[in-house]
């Protein structure tokens, strides 16, 4: 998950490794924690290996005081490596489903087309469910043996699985019908066949003429 990461923000601008720490952090949101940033510079090592990055010496004007040899290293994306985070990108199966995998893929959604998004989204409110039934039966059977304190805690978990899966309903029904999520205003990309009966959204009248 973190080769897809650092592809997609290298994909936007070349970066020091200490900026893909810091957009990593920035892009992946409460997602973050499951990225290891111990294995930043593996992966990055990795990747220029593959032929996917390349790196270079940055200006030493632009960088910070006291920051390692290491840090002065600029990555850039190469062609193949375009090509690869396609691929990674395309992927929908279970992988995408955990949270580690729906986290980092969901970041980059905006670049997912909507049938590939739809197959993640439904996944992961499949997995959820999974896991609220699995907390409800730990409720319904061991309640009266678990103390107070550890019985909030599966109460909470039960709680957030099922505000995700609130979450993830509304996305799926937004994906089904052309719609961003709320609160963005804009319109997410449709195929060039809808899925289902919902039909095609008109071009934005705000998009830049040829």
């Amino acid at each position: 998950m973190l080769e897809l990461a650092i592809l997609g923000l290298l994909q936007e601008t070349p970066m020091h490794g200490y900026e893909l720490r810091k957009e990593l952090a920035t892009k992946l949101g409460t997602f973050r924690a499951a990225i290891s940033y111990g294995t930043l510079y593996p992966t990055l090592k990795r990747l220029q290996t593959a032929g996917w990055i390349t790196e270079s010496a940055s200006d030493p004007t632009m960088i910070p005081p006291m920051t390692s040899k290491r840090g002065r290293v600029v990555y850039k994306i190469t062609a193949d490596g375009k090509e690869r985070f396609a691929d990674l990108l395309a992927q929908a199966g279970p992988e995408t489903y955990d949270d580690a995998g729906f986290g980092v893929h969901f970041a980059f959604f905006s670049r997912t087309d909507r049938a590939t998004r739809l197959r993640i989204l439904e996944g992961r409110r499949r997995r959820i469910e999974e896991r609220r039934e699995g907390l409800r039966d730990v409720l319904s059977r061991a309640a009266g043996r678990l103390d107070a304190y550890t019985l909030e805690l599966q109460r909470h978990g039960l709680d957030a699985a099922e505000r995700e899966v609130r979450w993830l309903e509304e996305l799926i029904t937004n994906e089904r019908s052309g719609r961003a999520p709320a609160g963005s205003g804009g319109e997410i990309d449709l195929p060039a066949e809808p899925l289902g009966d919902a039909p095609p959204e008109p071009p934005s009248p705000h998009q830049d003429r040829p």
